[in-house]
């Protein structure tokens, strides 16, 4: 595993601000990490990279211990923290020069530097110095900090803050990318980019994990408010729909279509096909719409 997280936490005085918390991750996985404000999420990501002490637990990074071995671990960790740190007296290329010589890049440096240039999208304004650029272009520049040594694993707090919805498909369709072979750890407050580029989330709420699970199995589990919408070719009433195994409850939409909701909507839609064959029915059109994950999160963090 890339990651390996054992009853990890961190007391600030009688605060629990993370408490016991236990996780894996493998690489070639985009892991969610979501939570409300205050619920550990990147108390979590500063242990694993080592920038703060735990309290009591475990955590490794590509078997290497997070506090036995901190350099080692920062040595395969790529860190975009909330606050992104950048020195804005500096120029773009200084800066990445600067952090090369951190990382001991030796003669790479200046291909690798021309490298996550072109892969950040920096190119227009990398003759400019980093105070005087957008807040989107600052992102750019610590995601580029973040990738420069070429790490294992890839932890991004809030990574697309301050993006326009161009360079938001750009750097979203990078993480995706890299995602095919590193770990990567993904928090953000934005739910359909957790959709659009995760695998798998981790819910903390109250410095504990509430739900950790595939997206799609997540959906499934908690699709209290997920629902079937089908086009009849001819008439059917409420009656005969809520018949059907499984509908929890029946609307009725124009032009013979109704929505049928479900707690299942797997099972509904194979009990729908199965009513339609026995009933001479023709559906004309079938939709299924899951749960939101952020119904779910909502649903999820309000309840623990």
């Amino acid at each position: 595993m890339s990651i390996q997280v054992s009853e990890l936490s961190k007391v600030y005085g009688e605060q629990r601000a993370v408490d016991a918390i236990s996780f894996e991750l493998k690489k070639g996985e985009i892991t969610g990490f979501l939570g409300p404000n205050g619920a550990g999420k990147s108390t979590t990501m500063k242990m694993i990279t080592g920038f703060l002490p735990p309290t009591s637990g475990k955590a490794s990074v590509c078997g290497f211990d997070i506090v036995e071995q901190s350099l080692e671990v920062r040595k395969r960790v790529g860190y975009l923290p909330e606050s992104n740190p950048l020195y804005y007296d500096m120029y773009i290329k200084e800066f990445l020069e600067f952090i090369a010589g951190i990382h001991q890049l030796g003669k790479a440096s200046s291909q690798r530097i021309t490298e996550v240039i072109n892969l950040t999208g920096l190119q227009p304004e990398r003759h400019k110095k980093i105070g005087a650029l957008s807040n989107g272009y600052k992102q750019r520049v610590g995601l580029a900090h973040a990738l420069l040594h070429d790490p294992e694993v890839l932890i991004l707090d809030e990574p697309t803050t301050g993006l326009d919805p161009n360079q938001l498909a750009d750097i979203r369709q990078l993480i995706k990318e890299l995602g095919a072979n590193k770990t990567v750890i993904l928090s953000t407050h934005i739910m359909q980019e957790v959709e659009a580029l995760c695998d798998r989330v981790i819910i903390i709420n109250k410095g504990k994990i509430v739900a950790d699970d595939k997206l799609s199995i997540l959906q499934k589990n908690n699709a209290g408010n997920g629902y079937i919408q089908v086009t009849f070719a001819e008439l059917t009433s409420e009656a005969e729909l809520l018949g059907i195994a499984g509908v929890t409850r029946v609307v009725a939409r124009e032009g013979n279509t109704w929505q049928l909701f479900t707690s299942q909507v797997d099972d509904v839609r194979k009990n729908l096909l199965q009513f339609a064959l026995i009933n001479n029915r023709n559906i004309l059109s079938l939709q299924s719409n899951s749960q939101s994950l952020e119904t779910i999160f909502r649903e999820i963090t309000k309840s623990a």
